[in-house]
């Protein structure tokens, strides 16, 4: 039934309307926001034009051919809007910061013209009074919401599939997932449907759909941006961030997310700590940059050999930059042992579900966790034993179990700072996965080193660091991400090593799944 929508949706977004067409020197594969920009200053795209390739991509590709499944919804004033852009534009000849960068936005973004499901049959046709605090934010600035990513449901897991949504592939290798949970948003940036997106990460869900899908991915200090308007996993742990295919985009949508908002006070903490623009430090920060490599999070044995080959390869690169790679061995940052025991989604899920959907009133159609586990209709091998667990906590916030919870997270964030100082590190570095993201059917993502930045607060920047080898499935292999971990409110540190490496290795590629699409000539088809 979601799929004949679209395809209706289609249908009158792109129907015929005139015989005219821009000129088609644009080349939409991989365009960052500079490359959009500079076309539409030099009059060779209109916003219109733009935003009409990035739908023909999804209708050709997301609904049809490979059928990645990553897109719940599309905006179906689209259009309308990037015809109002384009007539701003052509009266002031300026162009805000994210003028007409069509963006894809993870379904747990409260958007006020669009439905926010996250990814659940529970929440079919819940519709938010406003938008998220992002998302004015990124409307502000000139941004097209193009419409909202599938998702794991409830954004609880690393495989990306939803009960309203079905199964994200991953572009790279159809018979994969895309990472996890914002794997929705990883494969549409990845395959070229939008220019940009954003996705929320409570243990490394921004980073494992970036680190699976070739893409930038940052998790920013907690506190620098707001949280208001997103469906909740962990008031804690909880953040949201930009998802692109450019460090440089990257620091140009940052720019626009931060920033203090009174109803999430924990970005208090952000004030004093916001430079004046990201991209200031869009510059090689790699020579002389003392990085620390976690060598026990890298896995031991032949399913891991994929992973550590990339990896190897890309501490060569750093190194040849003039880095200084500095060994280490944490047995305290023990991924496996931090998730299963310390992490704070089972004890705050229900108490920040629950508040979020009564907030919500009338306007979604349940207002607890206990009426979605008695409904039945979630994706119950993925989520059944979490939501399980996180019902059991009579009150988990205030259970002895948390506040144990919480005194683990203070001493991991004591670790992490004290082992950088104690090393004299800019910044640890490591594979987001120490295996590459399972085959589609799998039921929990395995071996996630994420949970170490959502424990102590901290940034960390997921970069492109190469691909495994080839395989008849995996046509160029699978991606495979390198992640850098800062100290708090150490963004622009991480952008410089991130732009780096990015700058030095150029190991960003499209997937072959979903090629550029040929030129029709002659254009009569198009709207104009």
């Amino acid at each position: 039934m979601r799929a004949k929508k679209v395809a209706l949706l289609f249908a009158l977004l792109l129907s015929p309307l005139a015989d005219c067409a821009p000129d088609r020197s644009f080349h939409l594969m991989e365009a960052s926001i500079a490359d959009i920009h500079q076309a539409m200053l030099a009059g060779t795209l209109t916003c219109r034009d733009l935003v009409h390739q990035y739908l023909d991509r999804i209708r050709a590709y997301d609904q049809d051919g490979p059928a990645i499944n990553s897109m719940l919804y599309i905006n179906p004033a689209s259009l309308q809007q990037a015809d109002a852009m384009d007539q701003d534009f052509k009266r002031t000849h300026k162009l805000k910061p994210l003028a007409c960068v069509p963006i894809v936005l993870k379904d747990n973004f409260d958007t006020a013209d669009m439905p926010t499901t996250a990814g659940a049959r529970t929440l079919k046709g819940a519709q938010p009074e406003k938008d998220a605090f992002a998302v004015k934010r990124l409307r502000e600035a000139g941004a097209l919401i193009l419409g909202k990513s599938n998702l794991q449901e409830f954004a609880s897991g690393g495989i990306s599939v939803s009960s309203l949504g079905g199964q994200v592939k991953n572009p790279y290798d159809l018979t994969r997932t895309p990472g996890g949970s914002s794997g929705g948003t990883g494969a549409a940036v990845a395959a070229n449907f939008a220019a940009a997106g954003t996705g929320s990460d409570t243990g490394g869900s921004v980073r494992s759909p970036s680190s699976a899908n070739s893409l930038v991915g940052l998790r920013p200090t907690r506190g620098l941006i707001s949280r208001d308007g997103i469906v909740p996993v962990s008031f804690t742990q909880d953040t949201i961030g930009p998802m692109t295919r450019t460090v440089a985009d990257t620091a140009r949508i940052l720019d626009v997310m931060v920033g203090y908002d009174p109803n999430d006070p924990v970005t208090a903490f952000s004030v004093g700590n916001i430079p004046k623009t990201y991209t200031a430090f869009l510059k090689n920060g790699l020579q002389g940059a003392r990085l620390g490599l976690l060598t026990n999070l890298l896995g031991s044995g032949p399913e891991y050999e994929p992973v550590n080959a990339v990896i190897a390869k890309a501490v060569d690169a750093l190194k040849q930059q003039g880095a200084v790679i500095v060994p280490l061995d944490d047995p305290l940052l023990e991924t496996k042992s931090l998730t299963a025991n310390f992490r704070l989604n089972e004890p705050e899920f229900k108490a920040a579900l629950n508040g979020y959907l009564q907030q919500q009133g009338s306007r979604v159609p349940v207002h607890s966790l206990a009426e979605i586990i008695a409904s039945g209709n979630y994706h119950k091998p993925t989520l059944e034993k979490f939501f399980a667990t996180a019902q059991s906590y009579e009150d988990g916030p205030n259970s002895p179990d948390y506040k144990d919870r919480r005194i683990k997270m203070e001493e991991i964030k004591i670790e992490v700072a004290n082992l950088m100082a104690k090393n004299q590190l800019d910044a640890l570095i490591y594979p987001h996965q120490k295996c590459l993201v399972l085959p589609i059917g799998a039921t929990f993502q395995k071996d996630r080193n994420g949970v170490i930045a959502a424990l102590a607060g901290f940034p960390a920047i997921e970069v492109p660091a190469g691909f495994s080898t080839p395989t008849p499935e995996a046509p160029i292999g699978v991606p495979v991400g390198l992640e850098f971990l800062g100290r708090a409110w150490a963004e622009p540190e991480l952008l410089k090593l991130a732009f780096g490496f990015e700058q030095t290795t150029h190991y960003r590629k499209p997937p072959v799944s979903t090629p550029a699409l040929a030129r029709s000539e002659p254009q009569k088809n198009r709207i104009h």
